[in-house]
């Protein structure tokens, strides 16, 4: 139970944070600008990991519990549980921004900015780019390992900035349903439930190509 409760907890704090950035610019006349935006997804991040990830694993993302799975890192009984707590925690953090911000209309909703296709792709590598990351601090050597938090929110961060303006750069399906579910803007909402998930399968099987040719040559 305790791990759900951090899954909830971190999902919460990244939903929060990082969509309450972008309603907190809308509101406020452009204030914290996109960059701005983009280095709080990163940070939001990077501190939840370091303060969560020695109890749950600090996943806050169904993408990446799925391509634990797949990569024989995480229980498959577990991954329901895990989904429902990271969409749990990213609901609650929709409805408490729609309490406080009534008038706002998407509450930080991914929407594309040109086809849905450019998205899609665009989603598709940002999260497999992001999942390699993933699985190569998380399983690498202990000094990796510590760097972890840096290193996920780092490349949260460089996707946020550079891919925010054509798809959200979501790379996360509980971070994408919420908004969309508590606003209604739910138009495009499919591209962020698939094209995450393809993206982390990749990732996971060049993770795990690339790992066992290091294990050959030495």
């Amino acid at each position: 139970m305790k791990r759900y409760v951090a899954e909830v907890i971190g999902t919460f704090a990244i939903v929060f944070c990082g969509t309450g950035a972008i309603i907190i610019n809308q509101e406020m006349d452009g204030a914290i600008t996109h960059a701005g935006i983009a280095i709080t997804f990163g940070l939001v991040v990077m501190t939840m990991i370091y303060a969560l990830g020695d109890i749950s694993g600090a996943h806050f993302n169904p993408a990446v519990s799925l391509g634990f799975v797949i990569a024989g890192k995480f229980p498959l009984k577990e991954l329901p549980f895990y989904v429902i707590s990271q969409v749990a925690g990213a609901l609650l953090a929709s409805v408490m921004l729609k309490i406080m911000f009534p008038d706002n209309l998407l509450l930080g909703s991914t929407i594309p900015s040109g086809s849905g296709m450019q998205s899609f792709v665009m989603e598709t590598i940002l999260t497999f780019f992001l999942m390699l990351v993933i699985l190569s601090v998380a399983y690498g050597s202990k000094e990796r390992g510590m760097l972890a938090g840096l290193a996920i929110g780092g490349v949260v961060l460089l996707e946020a900035m550079f891919a925010g303006p054509v798809s959200g750069a979501s790379m996360n399906p509980a971070r994408s349903l919420a908004p969309a579910m508590v606003s209604g803007q739910a138009d495009h909402v499919w591209i962020y439930l698939t094209a995450p998930f393809l993206g982390a399968i990749l990732a996971v099987g060049v993770w795990t190509f690339l790992t066992r040719q290091n294990t050959k040559n030495t």
